[in-house]
């Protein structure tokens, strides 16, 4: 059976394709439109799922949608209803929208795919997001806990996924908290508060809370109450989001907290301001944090099961889930690594095949390697047109190569195999430096990322040596393999790991086994064995405001117009001209000195 999936017309349009209960493909949108978070009808991605495939779209048993556009529409019109006459600015743009393409979906899909209507289906957002949780994790009964901004109603969801002994496999969900009460959006209001955008800067709060205190803790908790249920409610006077698409906060909320921050203003973290905005983050990190924490403790007594699988958009918090993992009584927390909508295109396929068409499960392949494949004789063809440094070398020379490379100081840009699907860069499509000194971190920053200097960086190490250098609780090393956790780095090694020990002593680990990435474990081993340390930083091969790389070309555009020193793809390894000239410098330099 071939089913395919679809999310799109809110942010991070996708597609995924899964052919007899196993997925083939998945992919972002952004990643070939080159626009960042592209939230179209991602033809792209369809096109290149089915071609990668080798079918056309009229094999296909079903086309899946990741939610219920009506009922969207009947929580948006609503919401709209309600709100009035302080929504009439916002009503007839809200109606444009959904009345567009978001409400007739079905009818666009079969329009631009050429299948009949009655092969669209379509599953809940919620069952979506539980769908990518459970049904690609490798346990057999697990607690099921999603939470995002909003799908159609729901904004968190609870629940339970089996499978059973006769191959049949079920998610359940149990009950949900509604629009517009939402962790989600009390995130992202002070997303917006603090000047970054919602839906794409929430990773920035979290990176900025580090720097700064809770002080404002008592503050954040008069925005939301738990519930004599054991949910939370929010107090809709500070918020503008359900009623207003012009901002998220209202007059109330800033008379608590005190002026927004532009999004054109630096945060400056010498100044009251640029600390008043640290400790913002903070805060509103430590609620969401202990909110979590206590819905997953009661599920857990709840359910008495082991498992833990989290999606949607907030199990991005690799903060939250690491005091999930210590504190809740979960043994292992399964978090994929697609959790927020991208990764509802593969979640709605593979529902669809388990539960609508109650197919046998089947296993899914533990990794996020769906995409394109990277060409490196295309590299090869560019740097030669370019006249820069390229060389085409065997696995073995080429990991030697690139540890020398990295134990040099250089920055490497390194291109392996398919395209990650999510947000996180796991070594297929990554920017590699060494971790030691704090330098290296200001360098990619300033240099290479283009971004705000209290970003941190993540870690790379293989899975055998993490206890070495982190504190990992039981099941911790499990939630690292797809960087979904934040853990302390070691005292003893954080001065040697200075360019990836944020400013609170932890780190958003990736642990590697050679299984899932050969080559990258590969190349730790070799820079292990050159500088005594198998570990390096990894963060995502992007600018600043562009998407994640995905072809050669991408990866050479980005190594050209940044300080990147070299760049592989496959076995082809390019080395800018600069960089080499530099190097034969130093290299007749220190000649010079031993004579």
């Amino acid at each position: 059976m071939k089913i395919l999936g679809i999310s799109a017309h809110y942010h991070d349009s996708a597609a995924a394709l899964v052919i007899d209960g196993v997925p083939v493909a998945a992919v972002q949108e952004e990643r070939l439109s080159r626009r960042k978070n592209d939230a179209a009808f991602p033809l792209l991605s369809i096109e290149w799922c089915l071609d990668h495939a080798g079918i056309e779209a009229g094999a296909l048993d079903a086309v899946v949608f990741y939610e219920r556009p009506m009922l969207k529409f009947d929580r948006i019109l609503t919401c709209a209803l309600r709100a009035f006459p302080r929504s009439w600015r916002a009503f007839p743009k809200a109606m444009k929208n959904s009345l567009g393409e978001k409400v007739w979906v079905r009818g666009v899909i079969s329009s631009y795919l050429g299948v009949p209507a009655r092969k669209v289906l379509f599953t809940e957002h919620h069952q979506s997001h539980a769908a990518a949780a459970f049904l690609t994790a490798p346990t057999p009964r697990a607690a099921i806990l999603t939470t995002d901004g909003v799908g159609e109603w729901a904004t968190l969801s609870i629940g339970l996924g089996a499978r059973r002994p006769d191959g049949a496999a079920s998610i359940t969900l149990l009950r949900e908290v509604r629009f517009p009460h939402s962790l989600g959006m009390l995130y992202s209001t002070f997303t917006a508060y603090l000047g970054f955008a919602v839906n794409e800067g929430e990773y920035k709060v979290m990176g900025l809370a580090s720097y700064g205190r809770p002080t404002l803790v008592n503050e954040v908790r008069r925005l939301i109450r738990r519930t004599a249920d054991g949910a939370f409610a929010l107090e809709l006077d500070y918020f503008e989001f359900h009623t207003t698409a012009q901002r998220s906060y209202s007059s109330r909320f800033i008379d608590l907290f005190g002026p927004p921050r532009s999004p054109y203003e630096p945060i400056d973290l010498q100044t009251a301001e640029g600390r008043r905005f640290a400790d913002c983050a903070a805060s509103v990190q430590f609620v969401l944090e202990d909110t979590l924490l206590g819905i997953a403790r009661a599920l857990r007594q709840e359910t008495g099961l082991p498992d833990l699988c989290m999606g949607g958009g907030v199990a991005l918090n690799g903060v939250a889930n690491a005091r999930i993992l210590a504190e809740s009584g979960f043994e292992r927390l399964f978090v994929p690594p697609a959790p927020g909508d991208a990764g509802c295109a593969l979640g709605a396929a593979l529902y669809a095949d388990r539960i609508h068409f109650d197919n046998p499960d089947r296993e899914v392949p533990d990794h996020p390697f769906w995409g394109p494949a990277v060409d490196g004789s295309a590299l090869a063809q560019l740097a030669h047109e370019d006249r820069q440094v390229c060389d085409e070398l065997d696995d073995s020379e080429l990991i030697d190569r690139t540890a020398d490379d990295l134990i040099a100081g250089r920055v490497v840009g390194w291109m392996d195999g398919a395209l990650e699907f999510g947000p996180r860069a796991l070594g297929h499509r990554s920017i590699l430096a060494a971790p030691h000194a704090a330098e290296m971190r200001d360098r990619l920053n300033r240099d290479i990322k283009y971004r705000e200097e209290f970003r941190p960086f993540a870690p790379a190490v293989p899975i055998e040596a993490a206890d070495r250098y982190f504190e990992l609780p039981p099941g911790g090393a499990r939630l690292a393999r797809f960087m979904s956790g934040v853990f302390p780095v070691r005292p003893e090694w954080r001065t040697r790991l200075a360019a990836i020990t944020h400013t609170d002593g932890t780190a958003r680990l990736q642990t590697v086994e050679q299984s899932m990435a050969p080559r990258l474990h590969a190349l730790l081993e070799s820079y292990g064995r050159r500088s005594g340390i198998p570990v390096l930083l990894n963060t995502s091969f992007n600018l600043a405001g562009e998407p994640i790389v995905n072809r050669a070309v991408e990866g050479y555009s980005t190594f050209r117009r940044s300080g990147i020193d070299v760049l592989v793809a496959g076995r082809t390894r390019v080395v800018k001209r600069a960089s080499s000239a530099m190097q034969q410098e130093k290299i007749a330099c220190s000649r010079s000195v031993a004579r």
